[in-house]
């Protein structure tokens, strides 16, 4: 593993960021902070990057940063922040770039359309699936449990402490984009939603269901390095068609497959920064994110090392980013 690079950039980060704050579920307020710093110079400047809380998200976030410390000469500004939190920065300058949007047609209304401080810069090649998901050997037990018709038949099978009688979905931090409570309601299921709190408690969670043959019913999504240790199976919701979920109170279909695409703010992208040049041509597989995410998430390596080893591994990459 690589040793991590000495912190050049941190005061300078920490002062940038003195107004965001990590709150204690990973959130963050937009007034106030926590960010870490990448040795860089005054070529770019300040670069502000969004950290929103799942290790996907952490993945592209540190690869863009460090490309942009060190091939830029950018001061990378890594700010921890919930998605909705993060769009609030785009006007005041807090915040320059959301590297993984998850849809968000809402925000988008707003900041994009409205106040007119976000510009959509296009995808970043990672294309994201969420659902309802089943430990495997769960699926391998009872094949028609991956049938949403079916699930009543189980709900006593899934119920917990917190649900009584009816069955438990698992449901991330409460940020996360989802249709679940109305999903239950409409589809007529006696489930309700519990929040886990975070990716890793969700991940915990399946993980112990497949070792120790639990029930577990939970929202999980790809692109999503723990799919390679533990092969959930998606559980098929009524098929997901255009206009399906316009109103989040009716939904009754399942999600749809997101193309991802990068936010950032107007101001910067018009600055003529080098590290705006970086985020519009910056792409990657999902095949790429989760080397990466895999890296932070089970072999323990920080985002910046993280970072480095698949930089080292991807030269042919990043300088088609840098030269675009």
């Amino acid at each position: 593993m690589r040793v991590t690079r000495r912190r050049a950039g941190r005061a300078a980060a920490l002062a940038a960021a003195a107004s965001l704050l990590l709150a204690a579920c990973g959130g963050g307020d937009i007034d106030s902070g926590d960010s870490g710093g990448s040795a860089g110079g005054a070529d770019c400047g300040d670069f502000n990057m969004a950290i929103n809380p799942w290790v996907g998200y952490e993945a592209s976030a540190y690869v863009v940063g460090e490309v942009a410390a060190q091939k830029l000469g950018c001061n990378t500004n890594y700010l921890k922040l919930k998605e909705e939190i993060a769009w609030q920065g785009f006007g005041s300058g807090k915040v320059d770039v959301v590297i993984e949007n998850w849809g968000h047609d809402d925000l988008k209304k707003e900041y994009v359309d409205k106040q007119e401080t976000a510009v959509v810069v296009g995808p970043n090649g990672n294309v994201g699936v969420i659902g309802w998901y089943v430990p495997p050997w769960l699926a391998e037990a009872n094949p028609d449990i991956t049938n949403w018709e079916n699930l009543n038949k189980y709900a006593s099978d899934f119920s917990t402490a917190e649900t009584g009688d009816k069955g438990t979905l698992w449901d991330g931090d409460p940020s996360f984009v989802t249709n679940d409570e109305a999903l239950i309601e409409n589809l007529k299921l006696d489930y309700e939603v519990v929040y886990a709190g975070s990716e890793a408690a969700l991940i915990q969670g399946f993980r112990n269901a497949e070792k120790n043959k639990e029930f577990y019913l939970g929202y999980f999504y790809e692109p999503q390095w723990f799919l390679s240790e533990v092969p959930l199976v998606k559980v098929d919701l009524p098929a997901w068609e255009e206009g399906c979920d316009a109103d989040p109170a009716t939904v009754a279909c399942d999600y749809p497959e997101y193309i991802l695409d990068k936010i950032a703010s107007a101001d910067f992208m018009a600055s003529g920064s080098p590290a705006a040049d970086l985020v519009s041509n910056f792409t990657w597989t999902n095949d790429d994110q989760n080397q990466v995410a895999l890296y932070i998430a089970n072999d323990g390596m920080s985002g910046e090392d993280a970072a480095q080893q698949w930089i080292d591994d991807n030269p042919d990459k990043v300088d088609a980013w840098i030269n675009g």
